[in-house]
């Protein structure tokens, strides 16, 4: 029996099994996809709001084995891993280090977030500070070995006069990197703070500036992620770019058409979704590999009921939601997250999550989901 958005119980029988995930670990040939990967919180420590992250390492890391067991590339150290929400540097540094390992061990596909988030709030004032401050966690990421995404700055945000000093920073950055990296827009549906973000007050009057910037550092650039949750502006931004520079949408609302593309062009992928739906989302992308757009189709979208239920106003507390899934597959031990972020989400969502997660096929044991569940509603008071 679970709780609905009416105040009531209603009962919830699971199917009688899941859809079946993909064997092997063969990367996608048609598409270059990751997984925006979250953190597993060492129930054993604090973790509390404002404490610093205690990860549980062995768990935090099978995860991503788990991703790349499914041929998916991992994104790591990304607003889905909690950066600016309860993951500090000390802790980010350490998971790019140790994912970074993980992923030479076994030549998987890696990219890493770079970006300012260890200066104090009142700190990288200027351009130049805030440039600075992206080198030194690019050179962290770069040591591990990974593509480094330069995550979109709050620090440059609160900052920046005008398209021209994000022209700057971002030039100045992209002539120093190893190996092309990936840039990262990420819309005010998820952070608040980057409004205005490219010198523009609205997204759609800044494409122009940013596929300057990458035009003019085409040689530099993978591509860049984009999650505005707009696909008509993706889809123009997309077309703006150099030939050979990827968009990958971070789309958790749109992704199934953007990312099976048409006649124009089509996008890849880094999604924080692609950690909750990924069996469904490995199996799409081998019927894509394949030719068969219907087998894509029907694979994917089931799961977008269940991706526009997690990604929800408030968008930024999706994280909750990605590791209730985590923890209804198995995933780790317990329903905790780094600064409490866990409570972020009610009972009448995460209830809705479970129905929806069962209606996509992606829970690996709906038993064991359902007396997790069960578990989690009896400590919270509710008695069927």
């Amino acid at each position: 029996m679970l709780p609905g958005a009416d105040g009531r119980l209603h009962g919830f029988t699971p199917r009688a099994a899941p859809a079946p995930a993909p064997g092997g670990a063969a990367r996608p040939r048609s598409r270059t996809a990751y997984a925006a990967a979250h953190v597993v919180a060492d129930p054993l420590a604090g973790n509390a709001i404002g404490a610093p992250a205690r990860l549980d390492w062995p768990a935090t890391l099978a995860f991503r084995h788990h991703l790349w067991d499914l041929g998916l590339g991992v994104a790591d150290a990304m607003d889905t891993a909690q950066r600016g929400m309860g993951l500090d540097w000390p802790a980010t540094a350490e998971l790019i280090r140790r994912s970074g390992a993980e992923a030479a061990a076994r030549g998987a596909l890696l990219c890493c977030g770079a970006g300012t988030d260890h200066l104090d709030p009142g700190a990288g004032t200027t351009p130049e500070e805030v440039a600075a401050a992206y080198t030194e966690q690019l050179e962290t990421v770069e040591a591990a070995g990974a593509v480094p995404v330069l995550m979109a700055s709050r620090h440059l945000a609160a900052c920046a006069r005008g398209p021209e000093d994000y022209a700057k920073v971002y030039g100045r950055l992209l002539e120093q990197v190893r190996a092309p990296v990936i840039l990262h827009w990420l819309g005010t549906a998820f952070d608040p703070a980057l409004a205005g973000y490219w010198g523009h007050g609205e997204p759609a009057e800044a494409l122009d500036t940013v596929a300057g910037i990458i035009a003019d550092n085409a040689a530099h650039v993978d591509g860049i992620k984009v999650s505005l949750l707009d696909a008509d502006l993706e889809v123009r931004l997309r077309e703006k770019l150099p030939a050979g520079v990827r968009l990958y949408t971070g789309d958790d609302f749109n992704y199934p058409e953007l990312i099976e593309g048409d006649d124009r062009g089509h996008s890849d992928a880094l999604l924080g979704v692609f950690a909750a739906i990924a069996p469904a989302a490995a199996a799409a992308l081998r019927a894509l590999d394949a030719g068969d757009t219907e087998g894509y189709r029907a694979a994917l979208e089931p799961t977008v009921p269940l991706a526009r239920h997690l990604f929800a106003a408030p968008t930024f507390y999706y994280k909750t939601g990605i590791a209730f899934l985590s923890w209804l597959n198995g995933h780790q031990p317990g329903f905790t997250m780094v600064g409490g972020l866990h409570s972020a989400r009610d009972l009448v969502h995460l209830s809705q999550a479970l129905r929806l997660a069962d209606a996509a096929g992606v829970l690996t044991d709906p038993e064991s989901a359902v007396a997790r569940m069960r578990g989690l509603l009896e400590i919270s008071g509710v008695r069927s």
